[in-house]
């Protein structure tokens, strides 16, 4: 369940609660749900309790206490909590995370595209420098994700001017050259140093590439083993491997073949993390757009490829902390945890490869 589906679950549960008669407000366009802060608990958390409890004439304790029952009863949610005055924090239930691994797949790298921004098109005017230019790009890119257009241009009023950058990147490659231009965020001065080069950990970029290589890598190791991540494992799964770039038949067979439940409760603990970057990425490709006024180009958020860059730096090392344990160790042989580790990892794979390509960046399969 990604947040914007657990947003319209928060929704929902206070339009019960008011046609109930035990709530007395109208219901908001909108509910924020984030990971819960300090003293918070569970997966997410929302402080649409708080936000009624005015509006309602009640206080938001007793709001909370309400929204907890109809929110209790809804769909992957397994349990609730109310903190502090009057947050409710919201725990899912293991099918949730199946259920987005399996979303991820099905799209692959296009996980995260959609059509909200179908037909409308922006105008972004940059003055001749290369950052602009890249940056303008990105931005291209993470609309187009979304159904809609930059129209990119030099005349006119420049719209869109992020901190230059402090010399020529193109000695670094295309790929270090457009990360340290992207990476930082657009009135930060970008570093264009060798250290873009370095094939270590502290090296952003190479974390980000080496972690999506490493999916590849282990999907390779795991069909020489005998198995892949959706059927049992067996001699047959590599003469069946399913590639999940592609949206076929046999990937819904496959799903269908996969029990949500069993399937959930079989990732592990340390995957918690990984399961909400790969369900707050929708979100970061849609902070592209913004209602809110801008210094620079109207209705577009020149940060968006920084965070983006910065989600997956995020994404890649939660990334590299699953990996050691999905393949079989020693003597071990292929299980369901082990299949639903390797589903996991080739879903933060593709998205990894997708928000990679959103930037202009390519991801290899070998690193």
């Amino acid at each position: 369940m990604t947040p914007v589906e657990l947003s319209r679950t928060v929704l929902c549960a206070v339009r019960r609660a008011v046609e109930a008669g035990e709530l007395s407000v109208a219901v908001p366009a909108r509910a924020v749900v984030a990971p819960p802060g300090p003293g918070g608990r569970g997966d997410y958390a929302t402080n649409i309790a708080l936000q009624l409890a005015r509006p309602a004439g009640q206080p938001p304790l007793r709001v909370a206490e309400v929204l907890r029952s109809y929110l209790a009863a809804s769909d992957g949610v397994a349990g609730v909590e109310i903190t502090g005055p009057g947050f409710l924090n919201l725990r899912l239930d293991g099918s949730a995370g199946a259920v987005l691994v399996r979303r991820v797949l099905r799209a692959g790298p296009r996980y995260g595209h959609g059509d909200r921004l179908a037909g409308q098109v922006f105008a972004v005017r940059v003055p001749y420098e290369v950052r602009a230019e890249v940056v303008a790009d990105a931005l291209a890119r993470i609309v187009a994700a979304q159904g809609g257009r930059v129209d990119i241009s030099h005349d006119g009023p420049v719209t869109l001017r992020p901190a230059p950058a402090p010399e020529d990147p193109a000695p670094l490659g295309l790929d270090a050259a457009r990360w340290a231009l992207l990476h930082p965020a657009p009135h930060d001065r970008p570093r264009i140093t060798a250290d873009h080069l370095v094939q270590r950990e502290s090296n952003p970029v190479f974390r980000v590439r080496y972690a999506h290589a490493r999916t590849r890598a282990v999907r390779r190791n795991a069909s020489d083993l005998g198995f892949g991540p959706w059927s049992d494992p067996g001699p047959h799964d590599a003469d069946t491997d399913v590639d999940t770039d592609v949206d076929t038949d046999v990937v819904a067979d496959a799903e269908a073949r996969v029990g949500g439940t069993e399937f959930g409760l079989q990732v592990p603990s340390e995957a918690h993390d990984l399961l909400a970057l790969l369900a707050d990425y929708p979100r970061i490709l849609a902070t592209a757009v913004t209602d809110a006024p801008q210094p620079v180009t109207p209705g577009l958020d020149a940060g968006a490829p920084s965070r983006l860059a910065r989600h997956l730096l995020a994404l890649a090392d939660a990334t590299l902390v699953l990996l050691p344990v999905v393949l079989p160790r020693g003597e071990e042989k292929p299980s369901a945890a082990h299949r639903a580790r390797l589903a996991l990892a080739e879903a933060a794979g593709a998205v990894l490869a997708g928000g990679l390509s959103l930037l202009g960046i390519d991801a290899p399969d070998h690193l």
